[in-house]
């Protein structure tokens, strides 16, 4: 078992970028300048003076150059290429921080990339081997070039227009992904590797952001494999240089359209990479590969062979997060561990050979029909005995062929048989083919050429159920027995049960009734919320609370009754409400029919401002009906109060601004009334309505609005309406 090797390369400042932005240094695992990098340190980006350290394989600063890096990292790896050894490379980074430059390099000989320097390493040594091995050895190089473009597969070496809009598909093939229909193409010599390899990355989908002059916009894999051949002996070896396209940040490269397509493409792939490192990392059960067709074909962690990772960096302050990003995934991946196997040898014309009990120079013997068997016994009977009865054929069929004579000889009736067409005719009655006796195996008893009694065959069945169930008992055994339960847990189900059957509904009711009471309480209607509590108790007789709230209700009422101010005014509210027939009240009748809102005391009871200061709440009237009344969608009980004080405190002055509303009001003529301000038609209409007595409108219930305490009670006004009634009133 090998890890990944991964080895960081910080790439040189461009003209644009100024020295004191750079933040990325390289340094010696203690410190030292003078020895071998290996650690990269960058500073935190909350704070400066906190500074994070990433160790690697290698680490080279702003001053190596690509033969530095080839020498060190690459050339090690060749020797393991011609061992049978998978080798994988491939280059990682943020967009614009030389990934490309690393794997491809310039024109120039000293920019040469690690492709063409690792190209022409394997073609000096295939020509050593042929040479050291005088001709015996022959070493043949096959090229391939493909690239991952918005996740589809296409061919580097064939022309755009062959290309099909979903591309080359993937497929497994013992553990390793193979892409179908990819042209792999014969590379004799550098020079023609050269050529193809340009020509191919014309064909790459390249573009230019404000990152990047030359982004690649693609995945670029290029795969060369290496067939040494041996007298008998081929030995087979790939190596797998990857191009990744680097992640990208929209919001500095200003994408378009398309190029955003691409970028989301390139950065969900990368996405799915780094899932799949942490779920190694982790030892989950599964791990995304298939969520991508990069990671498919990448295969962290499956390949079998030696993978080198290099990671590109960038020294500039603008990248920041982006290198922190990097250097933490770098981190990861180095923890991976890989099978370093080398791959076998295939031997030239190595057949399978057929085992037998004379040794493999038995030569195979010829295919009998399977007449020994139970099946074609009885079925071979069966058409003896509908042969005996039909007659033989008299016509043969026409052949080229010469007539065998002894093939021609009649053959006897009693050994005629019937068989498929589909099977081979048998040759009894041929004299010229002695067939050889059919071996047997020897731990193989003698088969029953009759049918099996059925005695037999119960005795079968009953032996095979009882191994089955024996089997079954030694994989399962029993279990433990499970503990008894609690009383407590035992009623809580219980309690559980009668819930989902539907018989807690005596309890939920006897709630409700407390909810209700509460309510009454809240808002000081002590006689309602008394009711609503005296029927609670019947629900839950044994409740000391609620008997102790019952008895504390019952003794404040009596306290508060020989007191009870107003008594006056109380007798002639019981007699109002006798006499329904009154036209200068609004009684219960009238609001009934009209649909306003009213609890049975008259407008001068001193209790209507309280009664009017809880309509800002839901809750239920204090009469015997428990009518529910609605929440109001805006205003709180304080505003409420306010608000009515200051109508009742404007009606009891009987200004000439209140009489003047009055008499608009009862004047009852839809014109005047809606020009009242916060008065549309609609409203009048309703107003009117309510005053003429309902919806019959033939005026014999006609109600005469005394105050401005009547006035809000109609449908369709509130106190806020009669505010800005009066108010908009000019004397």
């Amino acid at each position: 078992m090998g890890g990944i090797r991964v080895v960081a390369r910080i790439r040189p400042q461009q003209d644009s970028e100024l020295e004191r932005d750079c933040i990325v240094s390289a340094t010696g695992p203690d410190g030292d300048a003078s020895s071998q990098p290996t650690v990269v340190r960058i500073p935190s980006f909350k704070n400066e003076n906190e500074v994070f350290s990433f160790q690697f394989s290698s680490v080279y600063d702003q001053a190596s150059t690509q033969q530095t890096i080839f020498d060190n990292e690459i050339t090690p790896t060749i020797k393991h290429l011609f061992n049978g050894f998978d080798v994988t490379i491939f280059a990682y980074g943020v967009t614009g921080t030389g990934k490309t430059h690393t794997m491809r390099g310039g024109k120039s000989l000293a920019d040469r990339g690690i492709i063409p320097r690792l190209l022409s390493s394997t073609y000096r040594r295939c020509r050593k081997i042929e040479k050291d091995s005088a001709g015996k050895t022959s070493v043949g190089i096959t090229l391939s070039y493909y690239e991952i473009y918005n996740d589809k597969v296409f061919d580097l070496l064939e022309p755009p227009e062959k290309r099909t809009m979903s591309g080359l598909h993937l497929r497994d093939n013992g553990g390793k992904t193979v892409v179908v229909g990819l042209t792999e193409r014969p590379c004799e010599s550098l020079k023609q590797f050269e050529k193809m390899y340009d020509e191919a990355n014309i064909n790459r989908s390249t573009s230019a952001t404000n990152l990047n002059a030359h982004s690649s916009r693609s995945h670029a894999i290029l795969c060369f494999k290496i067939t040494m051949t041996t007298g008998d002996e081929i030995r087979v070896s790939t190596a797998s240089a990857i191009d990744l396209a680097g992640s990208e940040d929209n919001r500095r490269t200003d994408n378009g359209k398309e190029r955003l397509v691409e970028s989301a493409s390139i950065n969900k792939s990368l996405f799915v990479l780094a899932k799949c490192v942490e779920a190694i990392t982790q030892n989950q059960a599964r791990i995304p590969y298939r969520e991508s067709k990069m990671t498919r074909i990448l295969s962290l962690g499956q390949n079998n062979g030696l993978t080198v990772m290099i990671l590109n960096l960038a020294p500039g302050r603008s990248y920041h997060l982006d290198t922190i990003s990097s250097l933490n995934f770098a981190n990861r991946t180095k923890k991976i561990e890989i099978r370093e196997i080398e791959n076998e040898p295939i031997t030239k014309g190595c057949s399978r050979a057929v085992p037998t009990l004379m040794g493999s120079s038995m030569q195979r013997q010829p295919l009998r029909p399977l007449a020994n068997t139970v099946h074609n016994t009885a079925m071979g009977t069966k058409a003896s005995l509908k042969l005996e009865v039909k007659s033989a054929k008299t016509f043969s069929v026409y052949s080229d062929r010469p007539r065998n004579p002894s093939m021609s000889t009649q053959v006897p009736k009693d050994t005629v048989r019937r068989s498929s067409p589909l099977k081979r005719p048998s040759e009894a009655g041929s004299s010229t083919f002695n067939r050889p006796a059919k071996r047997r195996s020897p731990d193989r008893g003698h088969r029953p050429s009759g049918a099996m009694s059925k005695e037999a065959i119960e005795d079968m069945i009953e032996k095979k159920v009882t191994d089955i169930l024996a089997a079954r008992a030694m994989d399962h055994p029993s279990t433990a027995p499970v503990p008894e339960i609690s009383e407590d847990v035992q009623k809580r189900l219980e309690l559980l049960e009668k819930k989902i059957d539907g018989h807690d509904d005596e309890r939920e009711q006897g709630l409700t009734f407390l909810l209700m009471a509460k309510q009454h309480a809240v808002r000081g209607e002590d006689r309602s919320a008394l009711r609503m509590f005296l029927l609670a108790r019947d629900y839950f007789p044994d409740n000391v609370k609620l008997r102790m709230k019952i008895e504390r209700l019952q003794s404040k009422l009596k306290e508060q009754q020989p007191i009870k101010p107003d008594s006056a005014d109380a007798e002639t509210d019981d007699t109002s409400r006798e006499q329904p027939g009154r036209h200068n009240e609004v009684t219960d009748s009238q609001c009934r029919k009209t649909g306003g809102r009213h609890d049975g005391r008259s407008a001068n009871d001193d209790e209507y401002q309280d009664e009017i200061a809880g309509d800002g709440e839901e809750g239920y009237d204090s009469t015997d009906s428990f009518r529910h009344r609605p929440k109001k969608a805006k205003g709180s009980k304080k505003a409420a109060a306010r608000s009515i004080g200051t109508v009742e405190s404007a009606g009891s002055a009987d200004s000439p601004r209140t009489k003047q509303l009055l008499s608009i009001i009862n004047s009852r003529d839809v014109g005047q009334i809606r020009l009242l301000q916060g008065v549309g038609a609609k409203r009048a209409e309703a107003m009117v309505e309510a005053l003429c007595g309902g919806e019959e409108g033939d005026g014999s219930c006609q109600v005469v609005v005394s105050s401005l305490a009547q006035l809000g009670h109609l449908r369709g006004v509130g106190v806020k309406t009669v505010e800005k009634m009066r108010s908009g009133l000019v004397v």
